[in-house]
């Protein structure tokens, strides 16, 4: 079955452009120029992937990644950034609004759909994961959540894709040191390049999702090795 990608674009040209990659692509493209736009798509069918301009009017494209991380509906759904700004600054503050993945214009319509398809193929994994517990920390590989065990109450916990992946690899492989090139590997995937930051990036993310459950010393910064995941102490 086709996959259909918003596409969250104010230049009609680059819009244009994009909805072609995307067809030759063999995916539907569905188009929005704004915000209110974008909602209206969504509303009538909830995407598998959108491609967000960084820039947008009205509301800009990080703002519009913040809301739809809040948002039920949308939480899951995986975001590509679509931008001009190439600053580090920037690349990490577009991650840290919940985005996916990162393209810095100008790009090739190869190199976007290998990202799409990246992205795409990591979020089918995850749907194949199974369910694991550790502590009061459970995964529920069938429902694709997060709850914390705690005083006999499984309470949600809310956290982007990325942060979900990080914490199943983590916990199905606990006490265990891994450096930022192997997180990458395994959890983003060989094939796409992605830098070292970002792993600091979800890791901060991951933390901040389950502080309010105080689980958020599970995750260990081991000082010049990397990460580990631990059972609560």
């Amino acid at each position: 079955m086709q996959k259909h990608v918003l596409i969250v674009e104010d230049e009609p040209a680059i819009r244009d452009m994009l909805a072609f990659a995307l067809r030759k692509g063999d995916f539907v493209p569905m188009l929005a120029s704004d915000a209110r736009e974008a909602q209206m798509q969504i509303a009538e069918r909830v995407p598998d992937l959108i491609l967000l301009d960084w820039m947008l009017p009205g509301s800009s494209g990080i703002e519009l990644a913040r809301r739809w991380r809040r948002d039920a509906l949308t939480r899951d759904l995986p975001i590509i950034m679509l931008t001009a700004r190439g600053e580090e600054n920037d690349r990490v503050g577009g991650l840290e609004a919940g985005v996916d993945d990162y393209v810095v214009k100008p790009f090739s319509a190869r190199e976007l759909l290998a990202r799409i398809r990246a992205v795409l193929r990591r979020s089918r994994e995850d749907d194949a994961d199974g369910s694991v517990q550790v502590d009061a920390l459970r995964i529920d590989g069938a429902a694709h959540r997060v709850f914390a065990d705690l005083d006999g109450t499984a309470t949600p916990v809310q956290m982007g894709p990325t942060e979900y992946r990080l914490l199943h690899f983590f916990m199905t492989h606990a006490d265990r040191v891994y450096t930022r090139t192997q997180l990458l590997d395994h959890v983003w995937g060989g094939s796409v390049y992605v830098e070292e930051r970002t792993v600091d990036v979800h890791i901060r993310r991951l933390r901040k999702s389950l502080e309010p459950y105080r689980l958020d010393p599970m995750i260990q910064t081991v000082r010049g090795a990397g990460y580990r995941f631990s059972a609560a102490t």
